[in-house]
């Protein structure tokens, strides 16, 4: 590979000019990430700023067996832009244009280093919004590829939902549009959906046209603390199961919301906790919120906290989202295993009890949040990786939490991604499938260049 590699750099260098790295601070940054996998650094690191430019990167790449590993922001949990084989990471931040919005279609279309927020900044003159929100400011092609979701999905669905179409590079360098902005299509394969959650292994998305919402008219958001974690889930299936249209329903565990205080210098009660937002006419939210909390009432909550003013509804889902921030805080010098898993509605509160159980069993911290309107939730857990007994605990922790929710008709993953982590478990979740993936894969990829060693091994 040394050889090709160097053959490669010398033909990228008359291309991207200082647009190309081999310094090591650059590649160090573009190969760690946030949680407990090892640094994997690549080779170079490439800066495109167009869909021609990546086309050209790819082809030359193709030429010489190298592999590409894109880049967006670096906040992905599973380990999806490491280079474990090496390579050109392709990062993406130059590539950071808004290139249409058609308020009346309500869509736009952006390059795939656009951030959400950027997007949602830009667009709210027109009265829109994008509401596909995974915590951090992910870019749009990031969270394509991941199959993103987060807080809103309970209303507004994940990225699979609010991806109309793509413009992709193939592994050979060849450019293709996998749709139109029609609202509906039956003309062929729906390669939309199949690039949607690939993670960069299948194709290098460079431009993504999503759907946009109207802004509501109303905006109302509480916090509500239970007397049991039970009492929570309970209140979420209710919720869901009457068909109340809440936009966001997140729980966050005792442990979590004290360190989220100490952290936040907040002062929520040091309870099982669900952060709420309802959207819609002034009406409709007053409705919404009178009904979610008489079903929360019943199930042991109490001292609703209502934000109607923007800066504090901001405050609290800031809050929120500084979960892992709040872990990490609270335990330096740790390294952090964050986990997730989905199940059906109806098994949820089962999934969670056996969870928090086998968690208590191995005395160890594992503090809980989810986006349980979708019977999705996340485990953060601070350990030493360099202790082997450590480890072993924890990834028996992490096998018996996924070989739990597969059982229960649920996902090894429902947003974070398969990356390197969950690759053990695809077999088990998919069975002959995953056979046919690889097929796939095999099929638009035969070097297998674009972000090997994720999802599956070849």
């Amino acid at each position: 590979m040394s050889e090709n590699l160097d053959k490669l750099l010398e033909k990228l260098k008359p291309l991207l000019g200082d647009r190309l790295s081999v310094a090591q601070a650059v590649r160090q940054h573009h190969g760690e990430e946030m949680t407990h996998y090892d640094v994997c650094l690549p080779d170079a690191v490439a800066f495109p700023e167009s869909t021609e430019e990546v086309s050209q990167i790819v082809t030359l790449c193709h030429a010489h067996d190298i592999p590409v590993i894109p880049y967006g922001a670096g906040t992905a949990l599973e380990g999806h832009f490491l280079a474990v084989q090496g390579g050109i990471t392709l990062d993406f931040s130059r590539m950071n244009r808004i290139i249409d919005i058609k308020p009346q279609d309500m869509d736009c279309t952006v390059e795939a280093g656009v951030t959400r927020m950027q997007l949602n900044q830009e667009i709210r003159h027109t009265g829109l919004f994008f509401p596909i929100d995974p915590g951090a400011n992910a870019t749009l092609g990031g969270m394509t590829s991941t199959r993103a979701s987060g807080t809103n999905a309970v209303r507004y669905g994940t990225m699979r939902e609010n991806v109309i179409s793509l413009k992709a590079v193939m592994a050979d360098g060849t450019i293709i549009t996998t749709g139109s902005r029609a609202k509906k299509s039956a003309a062929g394969y729906d390669l939309t959906r199949l690039l949607v959650g690939s993670e960069g292994t299948l194709a290098i998305i460079t431009e993504i046209t999503v759907r946009l919402y109207g802004m509501p008219e109303a905006m109302s958001a509480a916090v509500c603390p239970f007397n049991s974690l039970e009492g929570t889930v309970d209140t979420v299936v209710d919720v869901i199961q009457m068909g109340i249209p809440i936009a966001r329903i997140e729980l966050i565990d005792d442990f979590l919301v004290d360190l989220i205080n100490r952290f936040s210098g907040l002062d929520y009660p040091v309870e099982p906790t669900l952060f709420m937002e309802f959207h819609g006419s002034e009406n409709a939210v007053q409705e919404q919120a009178e009904v979610v909390e008489e079903i929360a009432i019943s199930h042991g909550g109490h001292g609703f906290k209502w934000a109607t003013q923007p800066e504090d509804r901001t405050r609290l889902w800031q809050a929120r989202h500084d979960g892992f921030l709040s872990v990490r805080a609270a335990f330096p010098g740790k390294d952090f295993w964050v986990t997730d898993v989905c199940v059906p509605i109806s098994r949820l509160a089962e999934c969670i009890s056996e969870t928090r159980e086998d968690i208590k069993d191995a005395d160890i911290i594992a503090p809980l949040v989810g986006h349980v309107g979708d019977g999705n939730f996340h485990l953060t857990i601070p350990y030493n990786k360099n202790d082997p007994q450590d480890v072993e605990m924890i990834e028996q922790i992490n096998a018996r939490l996924v070989e739990r929710a597969i059982r229960m008709d649920g996902t090894s993953t429902g947003e974070h991604g398969i990356g390197i982590g969950k690759k053990k478990y695809m077999a088990l979740e998919h069975g002959p499938a995953l056979d046919f993936m690889k097929f796939i894969k095999k099929s638009l990829d035969p070097k297998n260049i674009l972000n090997p060693g994720k999802i599956f091994d070849l």
